[in-house]
């Protein structure tokens, strides 16, 4: 620790304490980064012989390329990267180091006054004319919940792929690309500039291509991994534009800046409504919120960790954070409060009735994560930041139990099918069925995460949830919201709407989630007869870190126990924590004085809640039945509503005849054979050249070959000459 007389007059008193050194804290997962491509690279080097004429008569020619076949041979095990175990230390090592420095921070943070953030500057970026940028990390109460999340839950996930990735031919490469996605989240969270939070916003954008298309040599892997990487690039133009706004309005980039100016625009103004407009649209492709939802399913494509790291941890809860991080412009502009709440509300309602049909038990996770994402969003719409935040710190801790959790039943899945020969789908839940005879950990840790996502009591989902629905309805009355309206629709009404659909989202969740774990856990074992003898529990590798998140899935609430329950814990903890960051646009929101509801009608909002979730997972244990349950192949196709929802409403091919196949034909018929083959080629390239070939056939009439006819032409010029020269 830097002794106190060797701090600058009016410094922060962060600067005295192990704060300094949160530049490692994107450092060192960048280094991982480094280091895993390095390796990845070299393990892919073909290093040629030294005599090229040697070894052509080696009956082991080229026998090299089939060893990826092989691994698939029951009869042989698969050969591990040669630089695996340093890959095994590396990767997971960088995220443990990252979350120790991470929870150093937290307690220097704790033992000092946070009324204002510590902003280390590390240098100058764009001195540039009115636009004067430094690269600079924002420590606040703020990003450092999120730097907790992202290093703790994704240190978890780093250790889980150990086991789940082992026998993968790109280990090392895996590894470079999940160390490089969480040092671009640590970017965009401690970005102490809009445009140093877009370069995070960015780079998370590119590792989700990689990592989603990670398998690419299939074609579907490679299209899910562009899908999402052109969708995103639709929400980025609106974060563009609401950075060109800032700096033409406010004259600054930086987000404290940001932040003092943004209050002194009028309230409801045309230029901070579109600012956040703007914002929110950048949300809604990072975030997966309606109309750009559609990329987050097929995230799927990627390795299961992959999907609890982008659906847990990072890329997703970057729109969330971005709104709580812009407050001050939101809290400024009701109207686009209440766009941020309504698109919420309708897409965690939206999402919730597609996961009613899922099979594949990561499609039921990942709808499940656009229906939690938009609760997120409901939160912090009507300016009730910190439960927004509250339910996106649980929902990273359930939710990665739960895909981490599905990732081991697809391990064991997938080994058993494969010592079988079985090419079924280890992904669908109608092969699934009474693993928990043979996955009793997984099955319980599970549980716990689908109680905690219903919100039963006394379960991290309960508390977050509860404060979200409860939020909304106490601004339903006396807020900036209320007083606003919406496409002539008075905000009040709009809240009430909001808080409906939550209910209602809610009830799905529970009925869904417990779908999902009777069908995999309870009942008969579907997989096959042969195959049952090679079921069996995770490594503790891949188990370990679930029990770790399945301690924090069920007391995760305890961060921010509401009044009600103060015999649970401290009372509003996380609360408190935030206030500096939040606590004056959360007031500004709310005309002043924060919300209040009376004792009864909080007791009343918590009753209906429980009711909900207990009515959710009751329907669904007395209407499913498991054991009427046929594997896929001998499953009849789905008619009526069950196969609307369970082609997702059909909105990919409706985008995709919209939207795809029009611009397709515009480009092929105007861009491609109009302007490319017919202008450019045609007229330009081709024309030029028979231009050319023209004059070419002019001068080659004038060569005939024959010496004779040459002296002739010659004769006749000089006797033309000289007669001009002299007949005049």
């Amino acid at each position: 620790m830097m002794h106190p007389a060797m701090i600058p007059e009016g410094a922060h008193p962060l600067a005295a304490t192990v704060a300094r050194f949160v530049w490692l804290l994107p450092l060192l997962p960048l280094l991982g980064f480094l280091i895993n491509g390095t390796l990845a690279m070299l393990g892919a080097a073909k290093v040629g012989p030294a005599d090229p004429s040697a070894g052509h008569d080696s009956d082991d020619h080229g026998h090299g390329a089939a060893h990826g076949h092989d691994a698939h041979d029951a009869h042989h095990a698969p050969t591990r990267h040669k630089y695996a175990a340093i890959t095994s230390l590396v990767g997971p090592g960088v995220l443990v180091a990252a979350f120790g420095l991470a929870v150093a921070c937290f307690f220097a943070m704790r033992s000092v006054d946070m009324e204002r953030p510590f902003l280390l500057t590390l240098f100058q970026w764009m001195p540039v004319g009115d636009l004067n940028l430094t690269a600079s990390f924002l420590l606040d109460p703020l990003s450092m919940v999120m730097v907790l999340v992202i290093t703790g839950v994704g240190m978890l996930i780093h250790i889980f792929s150990v086991g789940y990735m082992q026998d993968d031919p790109g280990y090392p490469r895996y590894f470079a690309y999940l160390n490089l996605f969480v040092f671009f989240m640590l970017v965009l969270v401690l970005g102490g500039s809009y445009p140093l939070l877009f370069v995070g916003w960015e780079g998370v954008g590119l590792c989700s291509y990689l990592l989603i298309g990670f398998w690419f040599s299939e074609k579907a892997n490679a299209d899910a991994g562009k899908k999402a990487f052109i969708v995103n690039r639709i929400g980025d133009f609106g974060f563009l534009v609401a950075m060109f706004l800032m700096f033409a309005n406010l004259g600054s980039l930086d987000i404290a800046t940001v932040a003092e100016k943004a209050v002194e625009l009028p309230m409801g103004g045309a230029i901070v409504t579109a600012m956040a407009l703007f914002l929110f649209l950048g949300c809604t492709g990072k975030s997966a919120q309606i109309p750009l939802y559609v990329r987050l399913p097929d995230a799927m494509a990627g390795p299961t960790p992959v999907s609890a790291l982008i659906h847990a941890a990072t890329m997703v809860t970057a729109g969330v954070y971005l709104v709580a991080r812009s407050s001050a412009i939101f809290s400024m502009a009701p109207m686009a409060q209440l766009v941020v709440a309504l698109v919420g509300a309708l897409t965690a309602f939206f999402a919730a009735t597609i996961g009613l049909k899922q099979w594949d038990i990561k499609k039921v996770l990942a709808y499940s994560t656009v229906s939690q994402l938009g609760y997120m969003f409901i939160g912090v719409g009507v300016g009730a930041y910190v439960a927004g935040v509250f339910h996106l710190v649980t929902h990273a801790f359930f939710k990665a139990l739960l895909f981490l959790g599905s990732g081991s039943v697809i391990y064991v899945m997938h080994a058993a099918y494969h010592a079988t020969h079985n090419h079924d789908d280890a992904q669908d839940m109608r092969n699934m069925g009474g693993l928990k005879t043979y996955m009793p950990v997984t099955f319980y840790l599970m549980w716990i995460a689908t109680l905690a996502i219903a919100g039963i009591p006394l379960f991290s989902g309960f508390f977050s949830k509860d404060e979200i629905l409860g939020s909304v309805f106490a601004r339903i009355s006396h807020s900036t919201l209320a007083e606003a309206t919406l496409f002539g629709v008075p905000g009040g009404t709009i809240l009430l709407i909001v808080y409906v659909l939550g209910l209602a989202s809610a009830l799905m969740t529970a009925i869904y989630m417990t779908r999902m774990m009777l069908y995999t856990f309870h009942g008969p074992n579907r997989t096959g007869e042969a195959e049952r003898s090679h079921l069996t529990e995770a490594p503790w590798i891949m188990t370990g870190p679930l029990v770790v998140l399945a301690a924090l899935a069920a007391f995760g609430g305890w961060l921010n126990v509401p009044e009600l329950l103060s015999a649970v814990g401290p009372v509003g903890s996380l609360d408190h924590w935030l206030e500096p960051v939040v606590g004056e646009a959360a007031l500004r929101t709310t005309l002043g004085a924060a919300p209040h509801v009376t004792h009864q009608t909080e007791l009343m909002l918590v009753g209906t809640a429980i009711a909900i979730a207990v009515a959710g997972i009751a329907f669904a244990l007395l209407r499913l039945k498991p054991a009427a349950l046929v594997p896929k192949k001998d499953s009849p196709a789905a008619t009526g509503i069950s196969r609307v929802l369970e082609n997702k409403y059909f909105v990919d091919e409706g985008y995709d005849a919209a939207i795809v196949q029009p611009t397709l034909a515009v480009s092929r018929a105007v861009l491609w054979k109009g302007l490319d083959a017919g202008i450019i080629d045609g007229l330009f390239v081709n024309g030029s050249a028979l231009l050319a070939r023209a004059f070419g056939w002019m001068g080659s009439q004038l060569q005939t070959g024959q010496v004779g006819t040459y002296a002739w032409v010659l004769l006749i010029g000089v006797i033309t000459l000289l007669g001009a020269f002299t007949f005049r």
